[in-house]
């Protein structure tokens, strides 16, 4: 009863506790339900209950055994792994002593090595000051070689052994000087640095050693340029680009290349003359030594021409130096290049012209020479040899041709004859104006621009030849024994000059002159033909009274011989007179070769003519004179008109 109480009262304590809301004892039942089976291999023979029916407590002992059994073996279980844990751990323990033996160990030596090493860092500290303080000052060296030495690869390429300079050299040189002037600029900052005093004169020397160097491949390079060549190599222009600070070695080069191209102008002169050019195209110039004018032309051209191609080499040679520096010593080396060529151009020359007679060649030569002097003087300057040769020459050569003008003309004149019959110039006075013309003409060269005074030469020329041409044709003249003879020849002469001469320049005053003498001639002609005329048709004796008559003498044909009747004879032959004027000329006018003259001479004439007409018209119209108004007596215009169709 008591067991039953107890159970009822656990029952009753399950039901008010509701379980059913209990999640560990849902857990634990489910736990209880795994371990049922296993209760029944007790309990075989027991039949089988219905699920729904309670177990009986001696099942309730059974689980209770088999809760207890089963707790025992977790328990044995438990101790089993706590031994197998605790063995573990008391080895993990002994690990951990060991451990800390070895860390007290360590421990200990770290102590030991820290000490060390504190000891080591001090000195590790000092080590890096000293370490930086010599990466700077190392730092600081190779700054400075840097900045004031050169690297040993320029100066291997400075340090030339065969004298063969190279682009390397060039290099290593502009390097050097960009060093040296740092140096200075330094020296400037801080004048007593003794290092910078060492280097400065280190480097002055290795520049000098390079520019004794530059100097020998200069000379060198400058024997070869004696021969033809195209181009100049680039090393020689950059080396004169160089010495050109030097300027003693500057000019010792320039004079080496100077006497170099000097030699080879001679020998290529020399070539020309008596070889030709190397192609064959061109014959020697010595071939052409018969042909003054053409043999001193040729020479005078090639040396022209070939100290063109000097210059244009020169130019190149100098491209790279200053343009200050160039202008002032181009000429010079190029008269210096050139004064080869003056005693061999000189002495052919003074030979050509010692056999050469043409006064018109002598004088285009003196032209010529004076032309290629001013042409090399704007080249090479006043002072250069070759200018002074050629103005040698236009002195000799001018002195040839106004001596050989002069007796060229007095042999022309020499041989001159009286005019023949129809008074035209005779062959000497054509000859004298030939030669006039030759040499004027020879002017209109281009040579004959380099003439300063131009009207000088005219002058002299004018005074050389027409001087002694009109002296002659006056004493010509004096010879002819009819006064109407010496005008007509003497117009024809003058007339001839004047039309050499009026085509030329710088003649105005000699033109001036002839139209002088050609008007006092004509005068001459005009003043015999008008009195021929009045002569014939009996007015001559009318025009005299009629300009000697004054009012106060009474009527003019009360006085003798200027009776109505006598003048009107004289009137009626003077219509005849215009009707055909031609038959009262003088035969010497229709000799006058020029027709402007001819023209001229007629009409002054028949102007003096119709001038007397007039004296005598006026007064015969004037009624105090007493003349019957039926004189038939043509007017004045009628007479000009008369007139003018006869002047041709």
């Amino acid at each position: 009863m008591t067991e039953g109480k107890a159970l009822k009262a656990e029952i009753e304590q399950l039901v008010n506790a509701q379980i059913h809301n209990d999640e560990n004892f849902a857990n634990g039942v489910q736990y209880l339900q795994s371990l049922l089976p296993a209760s029944q291999e007790y309990d075989e023979d027991v039949e089988e209950k219905p699920k729904r029916l309670i177990r009986p407590v001696a099942e309730n002992r059974r689980v209770r055994e088999i809760l207890e059994q089963r707790e025992m073996e977790l328990f044995e279980s438990f101790s089993q792994q706590f031994a197998q844990m605790n063995d573990q751990v008391q080895g993990f323990v002994s690990k951990i002593q060991s451990m800390n033996d070895i860390c007290n160990d360590l421990s200990n030596r770290i102590q030991s090595n820290k000490e060390k090493t504190r000891d080591l860092l001090r000195k590790t500290s000092i080590l890096q000051t000293e370490k930086k303080n010599l990466q700077a000052k190392e730092t600081y060296l190779n700054e400075f070689f840097d900045k004031y030495s050169l690297p040993a690869d320029d100066e291997k390429a400075l340090s030339v052994s065969n004298g063969t300079v190279t682009e390397s050299f060039f290099r290593a040189f502009k390097k050097l000087l960009e060093v040296i002037d740092r140096v200075n600029e330094s020296m400037k900052v801080t004048p007593e640095n003794i290092a910078l005093s060492e280097i400065s004169t280190n480097l002055e020397g290795k520049r000098s050693e390079a520019y004794n160097i530059l100097f020998s491949s200069v000379q060198r390079e400058c024997r070869l340029l004696n021969a033809e060549f195209l181009e100049l190599k680039p090393i020689l222009y950059q080396s004169f680009e160089v010495l050109q600070c030097k300027e003693n070695l500057f000019s010792a080069a320039l004079d080496e290349y100077s006497n170099a191209r000097r030699g080879y102008t001679v020998h290529a002169f020399i070539d020309a003359l008596t070889k030709g050019n190397k192609s064959g195209t061109q014959r020697p110039i010595e071939q052409f030594s018969n042909e003054s004018l053409r043999y001193i032309n040729d020479m005078l051209a090639w040396i022209h021409q070939e100290l063109e191609v000097e210059r244009e080499l020169l130019g190149t040679l100098l491209k790279k130096c200053k343009p200050e520096t160039v202008h002032g010593l181009t000429k010079t080396i190029l008269a210096t290049i050139s004064e080869g060529l003056c005693q061999p151009l000189k002495l052919r020359v003074e030979q050509s012209l010692t056999r050469e007679t043409n006064c018109v060649v002598l004088y285009r030569l003196s032209s010529l020479f004076l032309y290629y002097a001013k042409t090399f003087e704007t080249t090479f300057g006043d002072t250069a040899l070759l200018v002074k040769s050629l103005q040698d020459l236009h002195e000799l050569a001018s002195n040839m041709f106004f001596s050989s003008v002069t007796s060229t003309v007095q042999r022309i004149l020499g041989n001159m004859t009286v005019p023949d019959y129809d008074l035209l110039p005779v062959n000497a006075i054509n000859q004298t104006l030939l030669l006039l013309r030759d040499i004027l003409e020879s002017q209109n060269d281009g040579a004959f621009t380099a003439v300063i005074d131009k009207k000088e030469m005219y002058t002299k020329i004018f005074g050389l030849i027409l001087d002694p041409l009109n002296q002659s044709i006056q004493l010509v003249s004096s010879n002819l024994s009819n006064h109407l003879d010496i005008a007509v020849y003497m117009l024809n002469c003058l007339n001839a000059i004047k039309s050499v001469i009026v085509l030329y320049q710088y003649t105005d005053n000699k033109l001036e002159m002839i139209k002088a003498q050609i008007d006092a001639n004509e005068d001459v002609l005009v003043s015999e033909q008008a009195s021929s005329i009045l002569t014939n048709t009996g007015l001559i004796e009318f025009y005299r009274k009629a300009m000697a008559h004054q009012s106060n003498q009474g009527p003019l044909s009360k006085l003798s011989g200027m009776e109505p009747e006598r003048i009107a004879g004289a009137i009626a032959m003077f219509n005849g007179f215009l009707e055909k004027p031609e038959g009262f000329q003088c035969h010497q006018c229709a000799k006058i070769n020029s027709a402007r003259s001819r023209e001229s001479v007629q009409k002054r004439t028949f102007e003096n003519v119709v001038g007397a007409y007039n004296v005598i018209y006026s007064k015969v119209i004037d009624p105090s004179n007493g003349y019957p108004a039926e004189m038939s007596l043509k007017t004045i215009e009628e007479l000009n008109e008369a007139l003018s169709k006869n002047i041709h």
